[in-house]
């Protein structure tokens, strides 16, 4: 990615919900998804817009990214949301719903300014995602499996065989066009240690972090996303293993019986650099 910035773990907040604002301060997650979509009732969209507009112009959410998920344009409320925001100090807004690129050219007309992330949940957008991913204006996907399991049809299991068809081709598509990207929220935010599995499933796949629901979600995503002690330890033996391989005009090193070369290295320092930029959060 062209950011070191961690996406370990990022919450939704209800727009309408002032309380949850408030406390989102100072919760311990690397980003925000201020949301005016799912989590607002209809009768409460205007006012959580201008609840939100007011909010994100006077509180201090530090160093966590802030992401506003408006409405769609193809509801009477989406253009509004989008307008109110042009000029916001926020990181991203997050489009409902991409199916394909042309639901990114109306609001990128509408917002000239601000990145655009797209939320990736219809049976269209994971065909479609590579045409999406390459759209100038996108900066980042996640992952709504939540409506994608709707239009499947499609069962929970734990290990989500339903969704790994639409999960691989938006990740294969994140990675080629150097987007962030997003896993999808998990449902039972009581049952910890199927979250933590599902963490370690996307971890291991290659998303930068996971949606959440709830708070007590927090620790058990920012650990899982979050490079371990023995994997920052190995980086830095990689590294100085291979530069003293070179040091002696060798093209690879070996370390723990296994080869060490140029793309190995590579891995290492973005590990470190997750690192430091995960400490700089504190």
């Amino acid at each position: 990615m062209s950011t070191t910035r961690p996406y370990r773990s990022v919450l939704y907040i209800p727009g309408s919900k002032e309380r949850a604002l408030e406390k989102a301060q100072s919760l311990a997650t690397d980003a925000i998804i201020f949301d005016l979509e799912d989590a607002v009732a209809p009768d409460e969209k205007t006012a959580a817009r201008a609840l939100l507009v007011e909010t994100l112009a006077q509180a201090d959410y530090g160093n966590r990214a802030r992401i506003v998920r408006v409405n769609g344009l193809d509801t009477e409320w989406g253009a509004d949301d989008i307008a109110a925001f042009v000029g916001a100090r926020i990181d991203a807004l997050l489009i409902p719903k991409v199916s394909t690129p042309e639901d990114l050219d109306a609001v990128a007309e509408m917002i000239p300014d601000t990145p655009l992330w797209a939320m990736m949940e219809t049976a269209l957008g994971m065909l479609n995602a590579t045409a999406i991913a390459a759209h100038p204006r996108l900066a980042g996907m996640v992952m709504g499996t939540n409506d994608l399991a709707k239009e499947l049809n499609s069962r929970f299991r734990p290990d989500r065989l339903p969704m790994q068809s639409g999960l691989g081709l938006c990740l294969l598509a994140a990675k080629a066009h150097d987007l962030v990207i997003i896993d999808g929220v998990y449902n039972a935010f009581k049952d910890e240690d199927g979250l933590r599995a599902e963490c370690e499933q996307g971890r291991d796949m290659g998303f930068d972090g996971k949606t959440l629901i709830h708070p007590a979600q927090l620790e058990i995503a920012n650990t899982a996303f979050a490079p371990s002690e023995a994997e920052i330890t190995l980086a830095q033996r990689q590294i100085d293993a291979f530069n003293a391989a070179k040091a002696e005009g060798q093209g690879v090193a070996v370390v723990d019986g296994k080869i060490v070369e140029n793309l190995h290295i590579v891995t290492a320092e973005a590990t470190l650099a997750k690192a430091k930029a995960i400490a700089a959060m504190a």
